[in-house]
């Protein structure tokens, strides 16, 4: 354990600065949800039937989320249409980008800044915020097994082809791993949420590493699998968690799908894994200060300053320094007030008892 505690200024770092604001989150969610709204009178003003269901997925859903200061958000907002409604008006099932050009029709909006574009996995709506939010078109196919129980399976529109998946099962994963702590909702009261979104945070603490670094789901199932947990010490379990993920990206890049054991996020060589994993040495590299005999506090905000490209560790640090030098200075001009006699005293009244 590290002799320095940054315990504080860590909690307090990611309250303030990671941690997404209620504001955003209900900024974020009102969008979505106007989204929503616009797809469904889209697709009945084109005389389409409706999706069965929206939910939403990736970061947003497992809440871990974090603050960017050119609000760069991704929202991820699944569809899930039955299959026998997605036909074209011969009775033919859609292809895959037909379904997503469905979608992609049904949003347009003309007092929209921008269209809906259609992307390979989704279709994506452009705020001017600078956000958006992403809506993977899934269709539901229902089934027997041979005991005659239903068998339900999705579907996303990827590419030119249907292919299994259901990213909801990643949320679930998440939330097995972080407990009930999670299900709370934004408290944060669980040290493995928190340690992701630093994680996320740090990784794309430079404009310039935004493109470079892994993607946010990589970055969580490493976290997840290489998790070294410190009662009290968000800053120890942080440090000692990338230790671990440091030591196993130089052994592999390969980051294995949390659901899927025949995927993988990322294979042998990624370079964005790569590009983290040396992001990861250079934070771990800095942080070895902690560990001289003459650390101070300075020097440890200092230190996080410098990984987090922030200055919100030495600014706290150099703030209670201050707080503490003002508690000592009443004392002190109390002390400078009193006088004291150059020679002893003799008492003016007789001696014994009273």
């Amino acid at each position: 354990m590290t002799t320095i505690d940054c315990n504080k200024e860590m909690k307090g770092y990611h309250a303030d600065e990671v941690n997404l604001s209620n504001d955003d989150q209900t900024e974020m969610r009102n969008r979505r949800d106007s989204g929503r709204t616009r797809l469904k009178n889209g697709l009945a003003k084109a005389g389409h039937p409706l999706p069965k269901e929206f939910s939403s997925q990736g970061s947003y859903a497992m809440r871990t989320m974090v603050q960017d200061d050119a609000c760069d958000y991704d929202i991820d907002d699944g569809v899930y249409f039955d299959k026998e409604d997605l036909k074209d008006a011969n009775g033919n099932y859609l292809g895959a980008r037909e379904a997503r050009t469905r979608a992609c029709n049904a949003l347009k909006d003309d007092r929209l800044a921008y269209d809906a574009m259609v992307k390979t996995n989704c279709v994506r709506q452009q705020y001017p915020d600078g956000y958006h939010i992403d809506i993977p078109v899934y269709r539901t196919i229902c089934t027997k097994d041979f005991w005659g129980n239903e068998v339900v399976e999705y579907e996303l529109a990827s590419g030119d082809d249907w292919v299994k998946s259901d990213a909801r099962k990643v949320t679930r994963w998440y939330n097995d791993a972080v407990g009930s702590e999670l299900k709370a909702g934004q408290s944060d009261t669980s040290q493995l949420r928190r340690i992701t979104k630093l994680t996320k945070k740090m990784a794309r603490s430079r404009v310039a590493w935004k493109k470079k670094t892994s993607s946010g789901i990589c970055i969580s199932k490493l976290v997840v699998d290489h998790f070294v947990a410190r009662l009290g010490r968000d800053d120890d379990a942080l440090r000692d968690t990338w230790k671990a993920i440091k030591a196993q990206l130089v052994f592999s890049q390969r980051i294995g799908h949390p659901v899927y054991a025949d995927k993988n996020l990322a294979e042998e060589g990624d370079e964005g894994v790569i590009f983290f994993r040396d992001c990861l040495g250079e934070a771990l590299e800095t942080l070895k200060v902690l560990d001289e005999y003459d650390c101070t506090r300075k020097k440890a905000g200092d230190a996080w300053d410098k990984v987090f490209n922030t200055d919100y560790f030495s600014a706290q640090i150099a703030k209670d320094a201050a707080a503490a030098k003002s508690l000592l200075q009443p004392a002190a001009a109390a002390a400078a007030g009193l006088t004291f006699p150059s020679r002893p005293v003799v008492p003016n009244k007789s001696s014994g008892f009273a």
